[in-house]
C-alpha cells in the first residue's frame, strides 16, 4: 500500500509540480486541442476547451545594437487567430529599459532624454505604445550600455519574457478572450500559441466584465440567480435547508448626536428689578438703584431698598460674575438672596440703620469685585441694594457677568444589539453600516464606510462631526425552535474514545433490540516508513547589477556598488543534489533550511521603510 502510494504521488508530482509542468501537461494540450494523459499515463482524451486556435498568436524579433539597447523590436500577430499572421510591425523607438506594462526609449546607450511608454490597444485590436507617466509603469529596469555590458544579449530569455509579457497583458485586457496556451523561445524571438477560450462568441465585450469594474455586485446577482434555481430552493426547502426554526430579530447601533446653543437671553435674564442691561460681547451688566444726584429725598435717616431678580436658566455657561461697583449717599449694603456681599462705607451688617451717624457729607464709591458665581446658581435669585440717606442722596450697583454662549456638543452610542448579540442562539445575518451593507447572509461582503462628515445642530448653531459610523443597522437570526432536526447522537464516538488506547479498540454498538452490545478488540496501525523531516532544498545565488528603474533614474547609479546577488531556492529532489542554474553558486548544501529570521528582518525593514513614505498625487 505505501509503495503504491508513493508511486501515485511521484507520478502526480512530475505532472503537476511546478507551473511549467501544469502548463505543459495541462494548460496547452487543453488550449491547443491535443490529448491530456491521466496522472498514471494509462488513459488519455482531448478537449475543447477553445473557439479558436492559432500556433502564431503573437511573435517578437529583438535586434539588440551596439549600445546595448534593442534597436530593432519587430511585432507579427494573428489578429484574428486563423493561423496566419496577418499584421506585422516595427517598433518606431529604441528600447533601452523594459516593465511589466510599457517600455522605457532615452538616448541610445544612456539614460538621458528618457521617454516612457505603455502598452495598449486600439480600436481595430492592434498594439500600440502610448505614451505615459512613470509612475504608471511598474517593475522597470535598464538593458542598455549605461547599466552594464550586453545586458540584453546576456539575459535574452528574461528580456523576452518581460517584452512580450507586457504586450499579451494589454491584448487579454482589450479581448479578455485571447487565452495564452504556450510561450515558445527560439534565439532572439518569442511566439506565443493562443487560443479563444473565453467565449465563442465574435464580440470581445462579455457581460462577465462588468464584475471587474463592480465585483460587489456578483453577491446580488448570485442571489438573484439562486432564486430563480430549482436546484436552490429544493435544497433551501429541504430539512436540512430549513434546519432550525428560527426568528428575525433587528436592532440598531445609533451615535446620538446633541446640539446646544445658548444666548445670553436663554442663560440668564433679568425678570424684575433695575432699572437697565447693558451687553457687550459675551458680556452682560445689570443696573439697579437710582444713580441720579440727590434723586432720594430722606429725613432723619430713611432706609430705601432696591430689588432686582435675575432668573439663572444655565449656570455652566456663567464664566465670570463680579460685583463691580456701587456707591451710596450717605450709606449702602448689597445683599444676594439675603446675604450680606459688601457694605458702604464702614461696615454694616444689620437689616436695621447704620451703625454711625446717618449723614457723611457726600457719597462714596466702591469696586469690591466681589465673585458672585458662588450665589448664581440655577434658579431665581433676588439682589437686594439698601440704602440710608439723611438728607438727600443717590445709590447704584453694578454687576457683570462673562458669559459662554457658543455651540456644545455631547454624543453617546446607543447599543440597542447588546442583549440579542450576547444570546448564543442569535448570529448575525445582515448589517449595513451607514447605508453601506458589510453583512449579507451571515457573511462578511467584504465592503466598509469611508469615515462619514455630518452636519448637526441649527443654522444659528451648526456642527460637523467626522465619524467612522453614525448608524449600524443589524438583523440577527435567532433560533427559536430545537425540534425541527433532532441532534446527531455522539454517545458511540464518545464511548469509543474514552476507552480506547493504541492497542485496544472498544465498542459499543446498538443491537436490533434496542440494547447496546459492546466489545473490545486489539487494534494497529500499519507500519509506518521512515518519512523525512522535511523537503530538503538548497539555497544558491548568483551576481547581478541592479538596473531597477525609477522616475529618479537607474537605482544602481545611486548606489555605492550596483553589484550585488540574486538568491535562489532548488528543491533538490530525490537524489539530494542541488540543480544549480546557469551562473548560480551554492550557498547552502541540501537540507532543512531555515531561513525564517532573515525572512522577517527583510519584511521588517520594508515595512519601517514604507512607513517613512508619503504617496501623494502631487508631487511634494
Amino acid at each position: 500500500m505505501e509503495d503504491r502510494a508513493r508511486a501515485a504521488a511521484a507520478a502526480s508530482r512530475a505532472r503537476s509540480s511546478d507551473s511549467d509542468a501544469i502548463q505543459r501537461n495541462y494548460v496547452t494540450p487543453g488550449l491547443a486541442g491535443q490529448p491530456i494523459s491521466t496522472v498514471d499515463a494509462k488513459r488519455s482524451f482531448e478537449t475543447n476547451l477553445a473557439c479558436q486556435k492559432t500556433a502564431s498568436l503573437l511573435e517578437i524579433l529583438v535586434q539588440p545594437s551596439p549600445t546595448g539597447d534593442l534597436g530593432a523590436v519587430q511585432v507579427a500577430r494573428d489578429v484574428d487567430l486563423d493561423g496566419t499572421i496577418d499584421s506585422r510591425s516595427t517598433l518606431p523607438v529604441p528600447v533601452s529599459g523594459l516593465c511589466a506594462n510599457g517600455i522605457i526609449s532615452c538616448q541610445p546607450g544612456s539614460w538621458s532624454g528618457c521617454r516612457t511608454y505603455r502598452w495598449d490597444v486600439d480600436s481595430a485590436r492592434n498594439l500600440k505604445l502610448a505614451e505615459a507617466a512613470m509612475p504608471e509603469l511598474a517593475g522597470c529596469y535598464c538593458i542598455n550600455a549605461s547599466c552594464g555590458a550586453n545586458l540584453a544579449w546576456s539575459n535574452m530569455p528574461g528580456v523576452l519574457r518581460d517584452l512580450g509579457g507586457g504586450m499579451i497583458g494589454a491584448l487579454t485586457t482589450a479581448d479578455p478572450r485571447i487565452g495564452v496556451a504556450q510561450a515558445l523561445i527560439e534565439g532572439a524571438m518569442i511566439r506565443y500559441v493562443g487560443a479563444q477560450a473565453t467565449a465563442c462568441t465574435n464580440s470581445p465585450a462579455l457581460s462577465q466584465l462588468a464584475y471587474r469594474a463592480t465585483p460587489t455586485t456578483i453577491a446580488g446577482d448570485a442571489q438573484a440567480v439562486s432564486a430563480s434555481s430549482s436546484v436552490f430552493q429544493a435544497l433551501s426547502g429541504s430539512p436540512a435547508g430549513l434546519g432550525k426554526a428560527q426568528q428575525l430579530r433587528q436592532c440598531t447601533i445609533e451615535r446620538q448626536v446633541s446640539v446646544t446653543g445658548a444666548s445670553i437671553d436663554v442663560i440668564v435674564q433679568r425678570v424684575s428689578g433695575g432699572y437697565a442691561t447693558n451687553r457687550y460681547g459675551k458680556s452682560v451688566e445689570f443696573l439697579m438703584g437710582s444713580p441720579a444726584n440727590n434723586s432720594l429725598e430722606g429725613g432723619n435717616c430713611s432706609l430705601f431698598d432696591f430689588r432686582m431678580t435675575l432668573r439663572v436658566e444655565q449656570p455652566e455657561r456663567i464664566t465670570s460674575a463680579r460685583l463691580i461697583e456701587y456707591f451710596g449717599d450717605d450709606w449702602a449694603q448689597v445683599r444676594i438672596d439675603g446675604q450680606l456681599i459688601a457694605s458702604g462705607p464702614s461696615p454694616w451688617t444689620s437689616e436695621g440703620h447704620p451703625p454711625a451717624k446717618c449723614e457723611r457729607n457726600g457719597a462714596f464709591h466702591a469696586a469690591p469685585n466681589v465673585d458672585l458665581k458662588p450665589w448664581l446658581s440655577k434658579g431665581d435669585h433676588e439682589v437686594w441694594l439698601r440704602v440710608a440717606v439723611a438728607d438727600g442722596g443717590e445709590a447704584m450697583a453694578r454687576i457683570q457677568l462673562e458669559l459662554d454662549d457658543s455651540c456644545k456638543f455631547g454624543e453617546r452610542l446607543v447599543d440597542r444589539c447588546t442583549a440579542i448579540a450576547s444570546d448564543r442562539k442569535c448570529r448575525l445575518d445582515s448589517e449595513h453600516v451607514d447605508s453601506v451593507q458589510t453583512f449579507r447572509n451571515g457573511v462578511k461582503t467584504g465592503l466598509h464606510p469611508l469615515p462619514q462628515r455630518r452636519q448637526f445642530g441649527t443654522s444659528a448653531c451648526p456642527v460637523e462631526l467626522q465619524r467612522d459610523f453614525f448608524q449600524r443597522d443589524r438583523v440577527y437570526t435567532c433560533e427559536i425552535d430545537s425540534s425541527a432536526l433532532p441532534a446527531p447522537d455522539l454517545s458511540r464516538g464518545t464511548y469509543i474514545l474514552d476507552r480506547s488506547t493504541e492497542a485496544l479498540l472498544a465498542d459499543r454498538v446498538r443491537t436490533a433490540d434496542g440494547g447496546t452490545q459492546e466489545s473490545i478488540r486489539p487494534f494497529s496501525l500499519p507500519a509506518r516508513g521512515p518519512v523525512p523531516a522535511c523537503e530538503p532544498i538548497c539555497k544558491t545565488r548568483a551576481p547581478t547589477i541592479n538596473t531597477a528603474a525609477a522616475p529618479q533614474g537607474v537605482v544602481g547609479s545611486r548606489q555605492n556598488d550596483p553589484a550585488s546577488f540574486d538568491t535562489f531556492y532548488h528543491s533538490c529532489g530525490d537524489d539530494n543534489r542541488c540543480p544549480l542554474g546557469p551562473g548560480e553558486e551554492l550557498v547552502s548544501a541540501c537540507g532543512c533550511l531555515n531561513d525564517f529570521p532573515e525572512a522577517v528582518v527583510m519584511m521588517q525593514t520594508v515595512r519601517l521603510a514604507g512607513a517613512d513614505l508619503t504617496c501623494t498625487a502631487a508631487p511634494q
